[in-house]
């Protein structure tokens, strides 16, 4: 049992130490070395796991897979709150994660290998199947098409990821939730419009865990 939580513990430190250099450098900066040294581990170490870079890239965005996982767990919320608290999840998560920012950095400029998780089609679908439940429970106004609103909701999602690449304050919570306030009064109806809040209700859950 030592052994298994030891090799663990070495390929968890290996993820977050690529992921932070790749954060830092980009992939083709990065080397597996210089990964290895950062981890604290040895080569030979890092081959047992991963036995060449893309492997190791591919683990950053299953890493990240896992994370997104927890931001779009079940929720005893009406739909459109649950999407809502997991949009402000999501960002927040892209600035303080770096496994989460990474990953997501990497499934979508396509350094992923055809078997990695595609994370923003996992997110889209996740969001177009919770505004349909939304539409299901009667929230959205008859002219609310779920699957135009997933596709605004996903594209303002990379938007702002791709902005805070070069200034973090597009993924303070602030700016998501203007977003919703504008958005809320023309997808809802009067009527059901105060159950909901911009902000969110739930505390973000991108916060580093684990690894």
């Amino acid at each position: 049992m030592a052994t298994q939580e030891r090799a663990i513990r070495t390929r968890n430190a290996l993820i977050k130490a690529a992921a932070e250099l790749l954060d830092q450098e980009g992939p083709a900066s990065v080397s597996l070395a210089t990964i290895s040294a950062k981890a604290g581990v040895s080569n030979g170490a890092l081959h047992f796991h991963f036995p060449n870079k893309g492997a190791l890239l591919d683990a950053v965005v299953v890493e990240a897979e896992a994370r997104l996982r927890r931001i779009i767990r079940p929720r005893d919320l009406h739909a459109v709150q649950a999407l809502i608290d997991a949009s402000h999840d999501l960002v927040q998560g892209l600035g303080r994660n770096v496994v989460l920012r990474v990953g997501f950095r990497l499934s979508g400029c396509g350094k992923r290998s055809a078997t990695a998780p595609d994370l923003w089609g996992d997110w889209q679908r996740w969001v177009e199947a919770t505004l349909a439940r939304a539409d299901g429970e009667g929230a959205l106004v008859s002219d609310a098409s779920p699957e135009e609103l997933a596709a605004v909701v996903v594209a303002v999602g990379a938007g702002l990821q791709a902005r805070g690449e070069s200034d973090v304050r597009w993924l303070e919570q602030v700016v998501l939730t203007r977003f919703w306030a504008l958005l809320l009064p023309r997808i809802v109806g009067s009527a059901a419009r105060h159950h909901f809040s911009p902000a969110g209700f739930v505390p973000g859950s991108g916060e580093d865990q684990g690894l």
